[in-house]
């Protein structure tokens, strides 16, 4: 019964899901590192930032 309501509940993405089941630690690894990259830059350009201002001071 659970089956059948997620069927109907779900759809065409259920599909999507057996496939990220399968696959799920490469596509977190990917997601977090993604994240990891980002929050980096973010550091790294507001430390650049920081010492251009004082610099142009």
């Amino acid at each position: 019964m659970v089956d059948a309501f997620l069927e109907f509940l779900l759809g065409p993405m259920r599909s999507i899901g057996e496939v990220y089941f399968e696959n799920q630690m490469i596509f977190n690894s990917v997601i977090v590192g993604g994240a990891c990259v980002k929050i980096l830059n973010k550091r790294s350009s507001s430390r650049s930032e920081s010492v251009e201002e004082t610099e142009n001071v």
